[in-house]
């Protein structure tokens, strides 16, 4: 098997390491192409107007000066010649990617590249706490990883669906087990915008995060309440983001 792995934390990101650690769990035939800058938040931005700069760090390690969707399609269409990939995996991400985190996502993104390239494809991520901020739990993902994507690799991935594995801020002894759940949903009042001033008394601003007074209780079955859980949660996504009902009601409403 031919496992192309990426990530948007750049290419000398720590989390880059160990999902190609966990690579090498099922496959020798490992490929890392990643960007060459931190990429977080980017969604799924193509470049377009810019020139994609390649780079070679090493034997079969690839920085690209892209999005993790540019590092997917240069890995895929260009790299790895004709052979393509058997599979995808975009991450460890430093931090979750839950709720409406998929929408902002370049981990999440690098994998969407994939399923639209018709490769079963994973996102991971490490959620981390204030205290694990600078040391995230890594041995978490390590552990249950491989096993993780051995079985839905084994069950088969639809050809429409992304699977979305966040690991608890937890160490691997302390995870309560494994729960496949649905995108959640929290409270987006904590999001700012912080305007200051630069040398010249010019301001710019900073979107930010201000810490809630009373912190929301995720509905059980979401991937927020796994993670609140000590539960791997693992979300399948779909490619299709048709609203069915609405579309029926609409069309009667339209016709």
């Amino acid at each position: 098997m031919r496992i192309l792995c990426t990530n948007d934390d750049g290419i000398h990101a720590p989390g880059l390491k160990v999902v190609e650690q966990i690579a090498r769990e099922l496959s020798d035939d490992v490929w890392v192409v990643a960007p060459e800058l931190d990429q977080s938040g980017v969604s799924h931005s193509l470049s377009l107007n810019d020139p994609l700069r390649l780079r070679e760090v090493g034997p079969r390690h690839f920085a690209v000066r892209g999005t993790p969707t540019d590092c997917v399609i240069m890995g895929a269409r260009h790299i790895l010649g004709a052979k393509l990939p058997d599979l995808v995996l975009s991450g460890v991400n430093k931090g979750r990617n839950v709720a409406e985190d998929v929408v902002y996502s370049g981990t999440i993104a690098g994998a969407l590249e994939g399923t639209i390239l018709g490769l079963p494809s994973f996102a991971l991520s490490q959620e981390f706490t204030l205290e694990t901020r600078e040391k995230p739990l890594w041995d978490t993902a390590l552990r249950f990883g491989p096993s993780i994507l051995r079985k839905v690799i084994d069950a088969g991935v639809p050809k429409e669906t992304v699977i979305n594995v966040n690991f608890p801020a937890c160490a691997p002894d302390q995870v309560a087990g494994v729960r496949v759940t649905r995108q959640g949903k929290r409270n987006l009042g904590f999001l700012k915008v912080d305007e200051r001033r630069d040398g010249r008394g010019n301001p710019y601003f900073w979107i930010g995060f201000e810490r809630l007074a009373k912190v929301d209780v995720p509905a059980e079955g979401t991937d927020l309440w796994a993670l609140a859980s000590r539960y791997v949660s693992v979300t399948p996504l779909r490619l299709d983001r048709t609203d069915e009902a609405f579309s029926a009601a609409l069309t009667s409403t339209l016709k």
